[in-house]
């Protein structure tokens, strides 16, 4: 059955993966997937990508504290190209990606998932740069200090423009921090740890999924 797919040593069909996203209480709209080794895998990075357009996640956000995905961000594409054709097969053309990174190189196909590929830029500098954006238009008179809120800081953020604040972050690795990774989008996310993503498995990732479904998210109750 050419809708059948061999990963990690089982099969699954993509239908199986879209009734997996579907079995679930609750799933992320966007999740980020946060690398803290250093050395980042391309193959196991695009099938955690797969997974997430598979079970019917919208957005996804990859980055690496040291910013070697961004960097190379035309060899993750084409190795999630890659993944597609031999996770998905002939069902690929089903789980077309928007690769919508931040300069001009955008690839965009028919978006079905948003992919986002971030670095340390991609956060702090950014609460830098809105805040001068601010002060402009304080010394403009455009605005005033009290105007300054959650939802105004939050508008002038560029990091996920178009992209809704992540539900949850995979974080693989043994350090303890996501390392700058969207730190103002991120006080509401659930975040999952794991030892690596390097030969992560698919029943790996939708464990985390699973635990994330389970939560009870309490929004700091």
């Amino acid at each position: 059955n050419d809708d059948c797919l061999l990963t990690r040593g089982k099969k699954y069909s993509s239908a199986r993966w879209r009734l997996d996203g579907r079995a679930l209480q609750k799933l992320p709209v966007h999740m980020g997937l946060v690398v803290t080794e250093e050395e980042p895998s391309y193959a196991d990075m695009a099938s955690l990508v797969v997974w997430c357009m598979a079970v019917g996640i919208s957005y996804v956000s990859v980055y690496d504290h040291n910013g070697i995905f961004k960097r190379n961000n035309s060899r993750l594409m084409d190795e999630i190209l890659k993944q597609q054709q031999e996770l998905l097969g002939l069902d690929c053309s089903k789980y077309t990606v928007e690769f919508a990174n931040q300069d001009k190189a955008d690839q965009v196909l028919n978006c079905q998932s948003a992919l986002k590929v971030l670095s340390p830029e991609d956060g702090k500098a950014d609460i830098v740069k809105a805040a001068q954006n601010f002060c402009q238009l304080v010394a403009q008179q455009r605005r005033t200090y009290t105007d300054l809120d959650v939802n105004v800081l939050d508008n002038l953020l560029s990091s996920t423009n178009g992209f809704p604040d992540p539900d949850l972050v995979l974080k693989f690795g043994p350090v303890d921090s996501t390392l700058g990774f969207l730190p103002w989008h991120i006080r509401l996310t659930e975040i999952i740890s794991l030892p690596s993503h390097l030969n992560i498995s698919y029943e790996d990732f939708f464990s985390a999924l699973r635990h994330y479904a389970a939560c009870e998210q309490r929004w700091g109750k």
